[in-house]
């Protein structure tokens, strides 16, 4: 695949799977060998646990909403800026939900081998919206 196919992919995952929280089509997406990466730890996660991945997000924040906002790509791998926005409906990282539609850029860094993602990682900007919301308070002495 070329780098406007893998794009296009990317694009349809997000639209298709992680909108929808439908992860029954999770493996016309993502390879059984997919690894996801959180700075230098990477962790064999396949299609369950992308899925288990993308379910765990839609719990706290179940209208889920990611737009593309850029990509760019090279050779196998596809960086996307994202917006995204959700009502805290759910307890993440022990913040409790807020209620709140939280808005936030991120970016995901894939890289796409014969049709399938088979790498992800990526970070998002959840501190400020996090700070607005009140689910974080900065101490004070």
């Amino acid at each position: 695949m070329g780098t406007e196919e893998n794009k296009r992919l990317l694009r349809r995952f997000y639209e298709e799977v992680v909108n929808t929280g439908n992860v029954e089509d999770m493996a016309a997406f993502v390879a059984e060998e997919c690894v996801e990466t959180d700075g230098k730890v990477r962790v064999v996660s396949g299609i369950e646990g992308m899925a288990n991945h993308v379910a765990a997000v839609r719990e706290v924040y179940p209208d889920l909403h990611l737009t593309v906002d850029r990509q760019i790509a090279e050779g196998e791998w596809v960086v996307t800026l994202v917006t995204v926005r959700g009502t805290h409906r759910g307890t993440w990282l022990g913040m409790k939900p807020t209620g709140q539609l939280l808005v936030f850029t991120g970016v995901n860094v894939d890289r796409v081998r014969d049709g399938r993602i088979v790498e992800h990682g990526g970070a998002a900007n959840m501190l400020g919206p996090f700070l607005e919301a009140g689910a974080l308070r900065v101490a004070s002495d």
